[in-house]
Formats: C-alpha cells, sequence, structure tokens
C-alpha cells in the first residue's frame, strides 16, 4: 500500500501562486507515474498533470501554461507550481501513483485550494 500525503493548500488571493507538495511513503516498490488531479464542488475529478520517475510530464491541454508539476525521486515527492491562481482553480487538489507493473492509482487525501477573488 502506498501512502501519499499532499500538503500546500490554502488561502489565497486571485493572482497568487501556491507550491503543493504530495510525499509518497513506498520503500518496497518503484513509484512510476505521480499526477497531480483536482475536484471542484459538483465536478468530476480532473487530471492536471502527470510525470514518470523519468521526468517525462504530461499536462491535460486546460492546464497548461499556469500548473508545473516536479519531482523529487530521491524524496518520493512529486510537487505542483500553480501561478496567477484564479477563484476558478478552487478544489481539492489530489495526488496519484503508480507502481511500476501498472499498480494503482493510490491516491492522498487532498488538499484544499481556495482561492478569492
Amino acid at each position: 500500500q502506498v501512502r501519499l500525503v499532499e500538503s500546500g493548500g490554502g488561502l489565497v488571493q486571485a493572482g497568487g501562486s501556491l507550491r503543493l507538495s504530495c510525499a509518497a511513503s513506498e520503500n518496497r516498490f518503484t513509484i512510476n507515474t505521480m499526477a497531480w488531479h483536482r475536484q471542484a464542488p459538483g465536478k468530476q475529478r480532473e487530471l492536471i498533470a502527470s510525470i514518470t520517475r523519468f521526468g517525462d510530464t504530461n499536462y491535460a491541454d486546460s492546464m497548461k501554461g499556469r500548473f508545473t508539476i516536479s519531482r523529487d525521486n530521491s524524496r518520493n515527492t512529486v510537487y505542483l507550481q500553480i501561478n496567477s491562481l484564479k477563484p476558478e482553480d478552487t478544489a481539492a487538489y489530489y495526488c496519484a501513483a503508480y507502481l511500476e507493473g501498472g499498480r494503482g492509482p493510490y491516491w492522498g487525501r487532498g488538499t484544499q485550494v481556495t482561492v478569492s477573488a
């Protein structure tokens, strides 16, 4: 079982920035892909971006530009930098991890981001 703990959310004014972190505890198996998703109230969870352990990134088309995903394999941690925050970015942000062999996704409990106008 992979345990994921997100942090870095909070209340921020529009135009501000946040850096979210997600630390994974998994020592037995290699974590291949890590990803960030978000879910706004009343909406489906949507992919923001993913990153492999080799650093290959993939962004949802609607998320390109203000979101940057990065990863520190030595810490089993993935980051999400969000710039120029907008009120519509208000959502719970979730981290997901996929192990080698395709196992997953494993989910964290999320961190809340609230953007005030």
